[in-house]
């Protein structure tokens, strides 16, 4: 039985996360999901558990959080009845100034729980609610507050513009990494100004060491390493847009495959691995970075629960952000770990602010 509870540490009666901010490629390359799979997915903003059934698996995505399940029910709810455009209208990607009138066609088909959440919140429907979470608000602070401290637009333009890896490279190293970049940078993804505007601070109790200077790492080897002008989370970063570098669940060629995933993607309401006992068993596991926020002991509680309803050949897929977990020793017979495949999956992972990608396997 899990004894450190987050769901009793930290808020989850709002919108946290409009968006899910881990790299769905790298999530679909690691899970493989098809038809004939059952995958567990913390569902967030969705995004990630879509992919996944888009890919023919069956999905359960479950949280914490109502709202991000309210986020999540919407979201789906204008994918099965918008097409392409209207959609990237209605959540906010493209510009719209008639989403209150969408939302007065969607919500009729919405269950009344989150028709009613979402009659609150007029204002972000407005908007579009990609822009709707708290984590979102960080970052629009971060563009309009203090990316002009450090950098005019020109150099936002040529950080987002599509260049070879030696200009890359030079850019960041003779342009863009100046005093201001290392300073304001320090002060705004600090363990503080983090938990105060963006995460939950319980987010960081086991987390040991500079936050800042462990994310900005992961900053430079993003803006060098990476194509930064498809990356789709430092363009909705530094402009307030995914402009034409779309996640993967908005990609133009996938809607089709998104669509007819709708239907195999159940929205669940509580703890991963309570759901995971009642619903199992399960070929994979999309965990978000869910161990990051509990105690050793308690990771170690759910992860023989997620284990005790994985088939043969189930795969755990998860992030460390700035605290490092990994299979607990108890499992050791029973899962292998994936490292070259997990290393090579996050050389490529355009979600950079995360320290490491683990891929698990049941044997």
């Amino acid at each position: 039985m899990s004894s450190d509870r987050i769901e009793e540490r930290a808020r989850f009666d709002y919108v946290r996360y409009a968006n899910c901010w881990e790299d769905a490629d790298v999530l679909c390359k690691a899970l493989e999901p098809a038809a004939g799979k059952r995958i567990l997915s913390i569902a967030s903003g969705g995004d990630n558990s879509f992919a996944l059934a888009a890919a023919g698996a069956s999905v359960v995505a479950v949280d914490l959080s109502t709202a991000q399940l309210a986020m999540c029910e919407l979201k789906r709810t204008a994918i099965r009845q918008l097409d392409y455009d209207a959609l990237l209208r209605f959540i906010g990607v493209i510009r719209d100034d008639d989403r209150l009138a969408t939302y007065s066609r969607l919500a009729p088909a919405l269950p009344a729980e989150v028709r009613a959440f979402w009659d609150a919140r007029p204002r972000e429907i407005a908007r579009g609610i990609v822009h709707a979470g708290k984590f979102e608000r960080y970052f629009e602070t971060f563009r309009r507050r203090i990316v002009p401290l450090m950098h005019g637009r020109a150099a936002v333009r040529r950080l987002l513009s599509e260049k070879s890896h030696a200009e890359r490279r030079e850019f960041y190293h003779t342009v863009w990494n100046n005093w201001r970049w290392r300073l304001m940078f320090r002060v705004f993804f600090s363990r503080r100004v983090m938990g105060l505007m963006g995460r939950d601070p319980e987010f960081f109790r086991y987390v040991k060491g500079s936050v800042a200077d462990r994310i900005m790492q992961r900053a430079e080897y993003a803006f060098t390493e990476l194509t930064t002008h498809d990356n789709p989370y430092l363009n909705f970063i530094f402009t307030g847009s995914f402009g034409a570098a779309l996640p993967r669940y908005l990609e133009r060629e996938r809607f089709a495959d998104v669509r007819a995933g709708m239907d195999r993607v159940e929205l669940v309401h509580g703890p991963a691995h309570a759901v995971a006992h009642a619903r199992g068993p399960f070929d994979g596991y999309n965990l978000s970075d869910i161990f990051e926020y509990l105690d050793a002991p308690t990771c170690a509680s759910i992860y023989g629960t997620l284990f005790g309803v994985a088939r043969p050949g189930a795969r755990f897929a998860y992030w460390n952000m700035l605290v490092p977990r990994r299979r607990p020793e108890a499992f050791a017979q029973g899962i292998k770990s994936l490292t070259p495949k997990a290393s090579a999956l996050f050389a490529c992972d355009r979600a950079f602010f995360y320290s490491a990608f683990v891929l698990e396997e049941v044997v």
